[in-house]
């Protein structure tokens, strides 16, 4: 899971960004409102933490610009204002969850797997396409009566195919997805942690297979 940061003060967006990590969260950090914006469009996360007092433009005018291009990536809000109208005016700006500094970061992970969770659409935290069922908690791919632990990649990868089923994602979209932006990885890398989840599929003897599209990128199919 991907998550942006947009937050101005230097010291607690490290923070947080080094709190997602212990929870085993890929981040990435802006400090103003119009890069965070631009960021947000990408649609790469999957989830936003979204402080609401920043430069160039404020949190509540990032939200409502993104929401009005349709993009529906769960918002969780931080700001040091506390007040009913302040906390009214973030939620009908269109944040999921509105959280006041200061907090303590348990709280804080909880708030995100708390909507992330929500995100899948799945009360368990797992994702669902044919015979395959992926654990959130555990990082385990399930099919029947078996299961394989994943590694953080894999399991990033397994769930942005889950998401698109048959619809195809490009070898880029996965590597920034999973790697980010300003990674070192190169395609070959998908091509690697691909071969990992096929050979795990057919552990799985799940009928559902990972297929090349050439020149574009990766899909699901159910075999027979």
């Amino acid at each position: 899971m991907r998550i942006l940061i947009v937050e101005d003060e230097v010291r607690l967006a490290d923070t947080l960004r080094r709190l997602l990590h212990r929870g085993g969260y890929s981040a990435d950090v802006c400090h103003d409102g119009a890069e965070g914006l631009d960021n947000a469009l990408s649609g790469i996360y999957d989830l936003l933490v979204l402080d609401v007092m920043l430069p160039k433009m404020d949190g509540l005018t990032l939200l409502r610009t993104l929401r009005s291009h349709g993009n529906t990536v769960p918002v969780l809000m931080l700001t040091a204002k506390g007040e009913l109208q302040d906390r009214v005016a973030g939620l009908d700006s269109g944040a999921d969850y509105y959280l006041t500094k200061p907090f303590e970061g348990e709280e804080l992970l909880a708030c995100v797997r708390s909507l992330l969770r929500r995100g899948e659409g799945t009360a368990s935290g797992a994702l669902r396409w044919e015979d395959l069922s992926l654990e959130q908690g555990t990082f385990s791919l399930v099919c029947g009566e078996r299961s394989v632990r994943l590694s953080r990649k894999e399991y990033d990868l397994m769930a942005l195919l889950l998401q698109n089923g048959q619809q195809v994602v490009s070898k880029e979209q996965l590597l920034v997805k999973v790697w980010g932006y300003d990674s070192a990885a190169e395609e070959n890398s998908v091509e690697v942690y691909i071969s990992f989840l096929r050979r795990k599929l057919s552990h799985l003897h799940s009928r559902v297979r990972i297929t090349t599209r050439r020149m574009v990128g990766y899909c699901l199919e159910v075999g027979e």
